[in-house]
């Protein structure tokens, strides 16, 4: 069911003046495989309509389409997922609402992760990691230490988020992370073609590696 190793986030406040759809299929022409819509200043009719444009955009590519809590219009786009942050809906929820979900978790400490879980979550985010602006309210990083402890209690996907470029990857993913969610690196790079492929890139050499270590043990 998680057939992806970089999930990447939107913010169209971010692209730099382009489009958000013309930036996402760039993203997706390079290779990505999830895209979790997150426009959270929009109203239900412009989100809406763009989510239908992006739905086109990630059927044609055959990625994943995520929303970002908004339930309602994850079903009436007929998206893949949905992305739930700690003060909405939980995943037992949205399992009941919208069977077909993929349910993706936002959390930030070992406990959400368990608890996320607990409550029929198909993967997570966990994070921030690294300094990022756009998680300060969450408090300083985490660090990659958060990725061990939390993949040693928990069966499902994590992905590392917050603050994650090209050159941490390798750390993020050192630390057992399953993939890397992001959204500055992709979504504000001047070539984001090159940036998704570079990006793939560097998580398939770090998964490749700890498989190696793996087996060298």
């Amino acid at each position: 069911m998680i057939n992806f190793n970089c999930y990447l986030i939107t913010d169209r406040h971010q692209t730099g003046g382009r489009l958000l759809a013309a930036v996402i299929e760039e993203a997706l022409k390079g290779g990505i495989k999830a895209v979790q819509l997150r426009e959270k200043d929009l109203n239900a009719n412009e989100l809406f309509e763009l989510a239908q444009s992006i739905k086109k955009l990630t059927s044609q590519y055959g990625a994943k389409l995520f929303i970002n809590d908004r339930i309602d219009i994850a079903i009436a786009v007929e998206a893949d997922g949905v992305h739930l942050g700690q003060k909405g809906f939980s995943a037992k929820d949205v399992k009941r609402i919208f069977p077909k979900s993929i349910v993706c978790v936002s959390t930030h400490s070992l406990k959400e992760a368990k608890k996320a879980e607990q409550d029929g979550a198909d993967l997570i985010t966990i994070g921030p990691l690294f300094y990022t602006p756009s998680k300060v309210r969450y408090g300083e990083p985490l660090g990659v230490d958060i990725i061990r402890r939390v993949k040693a209690e928990i069966k499902i996907p994590v992905f590392a988020i917050g603050g994650i470029k090209k050159n941490n990857i390798k750390d993020a993913m050192g630390a057992g992370a399953d993939g890397v969610a992001l959204i500055s690196a992709i979504i504000g790079a001047e070539n984001v073609r090159k940036a998704v492929m570079e990006i793939e890139k560097s998580v398939r050499e770090s998964k490749n590696r700890l498989k190696l270590q793996s087996h060298n043990f």
